[in-house]
C-alpha cells in the first residue's frame, strides 16, 4: 500500500466515510474562513474537525480551503477509505468532478492541491445549504474568533 494508490487489506471492504466542507468569506474578499469535518457514513460518528480563519479571500478560495481540509482529514482518518464530499459549492464540486472548466487563476492551485489528495474512492456531492449546517458553523466559529483547530479521533 502507498500513500497515493492506498488500498485496504485484502478480503476488507473499504471504509466508507462522509467528508463535508464549506467556506465563506464576510465580503467578497473579506475575512474568510472554511469548516471541515469527517464522519463514519454507517454510525455518523464524528471522527475528525478543522474550522480556522484564512485571512481576506474570496467565498470561493475559501470553499477550496476547506474542500483541502476535508479531503487531508479524511486521508488522516483511513487513506483507503471510500469518501462522499458533500459541499453546498456547486463550482466546487462540479469543477472537482470534472464536468466544469477551472478556469480562475485564484483556483487552480487550490484545485490541484485538492486533486493530489483525492482518494482512492471518491463522489462528489452538491447539497443544499441547510444541509451542510456542521461545516457552515465551523466556518462562523472560525469568523467569530472561535477556531476549532484540527481534532482526529
Amino acid at each position: 500500500m502507498s500513500l497515493f494508490d492506498p488500498e485496504p487489506p485484502a478480503g476488507r471492504p473499504r471504509r466508507r466515510l462522509i467528508a463535508e466542507a464549506d467556506g465563506g468569506a464576510r465580503g467578497n474578499p473579506g475575512p474568510a474562513a472554511y469548516g471541515a469535518l469527517v464522519c463514519d457514513a454507517e454510525t455518523g460518528e464524528l471522527l475528525a474537525e478543522e474550522g480556522l480563519p484564512i485571512g481576506v479571500a474570496t467565498n470561493n478560495v475559501a470553499e477550496y480551503r476547506g474542500l483541502i481540509a476535508a479531503l487531508e482529514l479524511a486521508r488522516a482518518v483511513d487513506p483507503t477509505a471510500e469518501v462522499e464530499v458533500r459541499m453546498d459549492s456547486k463550482l466546487v464540486i462540479e469543477q472537482m468532478a470534472g464536468r466544469w472548466k477551472i478556469k480562475h487563476p485564484d483556483l487552480k492551485p487550490l484545485a490541484l492541491r485538492a486533486a493530489a489528495l483525492r482518494p482512492p474512492a471518491v463522489t462528489w456531492a452538491w447539497v443544499p445549504r441547510e444541509r451542510n449546517k456542521r461545516a457552515d458553523a465551523l466556518v462562523n466559529a472560525a469568523l467569530d474568533g472561535k477556531p476549532v483547530t484540527r481534532s482526529i479521533a
